[in-house]
């Protein structure tokens, strides 16, 4: 996705079940792994209708990523419940579907997707059985997440007021990359987009750590679903850290903000992880990231690692402190 500049790109954040839902079926039944955590991956399993993986089986056919909007409930991002998503899906006619399939497919419509073709109504009450039983099951999970989004919301606010979107689109996950103007995103069939003046809206899922799911071709924005930061510690039973008290660290997590500033006076590897509290590994992990988005640079020197901040970490240290 080419972005342009980044101090004329438009955020907001839209904490919308939807998506997570979507990314929930994409790892549990469409092998698309999203970092569900196996015991939560199991337990939706268990609640889901036996024919639940058939019912899918043609939204996620191998050499094919596209689900037809109708489908998705995603195609408005907002803080709508899951439950009012699935009543208007009860209500959608079973010509609105074929007809999306047909414009989607320029006319062909691939073989795994005749099965729907043949009675688009019993898809349709087949599919939202499975969606509505994943749901009843991470419901609890998901009421568990407020705190997190909560924060997420904040920190993303902090980064837009203060001009530093760069640190949060550089750092949405493991599996994107900010370069330049351009967010690299993971995708089976990659094409290039421009964002065009779209606004972007964020949204973070509560479904996995290595979650990914997005949407690029809308008239008005660009959605991008990225794993909700804290998740992993969510979901291993810590207790969710209170507020940031420095909007550094509140825009690119305590470990991060330690090692940025200590980045400014040069220190080593060895020295950023003991300012920070983290095991060499952990900062390595770190240090990568930020490296990637820009903020620092390391230079190895014999058996240490020199880290140093560039301009653009300096500019982030002094606008957030």
């Amino acid at each position: 996705m080419r972005l342009g500049e980044l101090d004329r790109v438009a955020v907001s954040v839209a904490p919308d079940q939807g998506a997570t839902l979507m990314s929930l079926v994409a790892d549990v039944l469409g092998g698309r792994p999203q970092g569900v955590p196996p015991g939560v991956r199991a337990g939706l399993r268990a609640a889901l209708p036996a024919e639940a993986g058939a019912i899918v089986r043609p939204m996620f056919a191998p050499g094919f990523s596209l689900v037809p909007d109708c489908l998705t409930l995603t195609r408005t991002l907002s803080a709508t419940p899951v439950g009012e998503r699935l009543e208007e899906l009860a209500e959608l006619p079973g010509e609105v579907l074929l007809a999306e399939l047909e414009y989607d497919f320029d006319g062909v419509v691939p073989r795994q997707w005749r099965v729907v073709v043949d009675d688009p109504r019993a898809f349709i009450a087949g599919y939202l059985g499975v969606l509505r039983a994943a749901w009843d099951a991470f419901a609890p999970l998901w009421r568990r997440t407020a705190p997190l989004v909560g924060r997420e919301i904040e920190r993303v606010g902090t980064a837009a007021v203060s001009g530093r979107l760069d640190a949060v689109l550089g750092a949405l996950s493991h599996r994107t990359r900010l370069r330049g103007g351009d967010l690299l995103l993971p995708d089976p069939h990659p094409e290039v987009f421009a964002l065009g003046g779209r606004r972007i809206t964020l949204v973070p899922l509560a479904s996995g750590t290595s979650a990914s799911v997005f949407s690029l071709d809308r008239p008005d924005e660009v959605w991008l679903g990225y794993p909700l930061r804290g998740l992993g510690g969510l979901w291993a039973g810590e207790p969710v850290p209170p507020p940031a008290s420095d909007a550094l660290a509140l825009t690119l997590g305590g470990v991060r903000a330690a090692i940025l500033r200590a980045a400014g006076r040069g220190v080593t590897a060895g020295e950023a992880a003991r300012e920070a509290g983290c095991s060499p590994g952990t900062a390595t992990y770190h240090c990568a990231r930020l490296e990637g988005a820009g903020l620092i640079t390391r230079e190895r020197r014999g058996r240490r690692v020199l880290l140093r901040r560039t301009e653009r970490g300096d500019a982030l240290t002094d606008v957030l402190g």
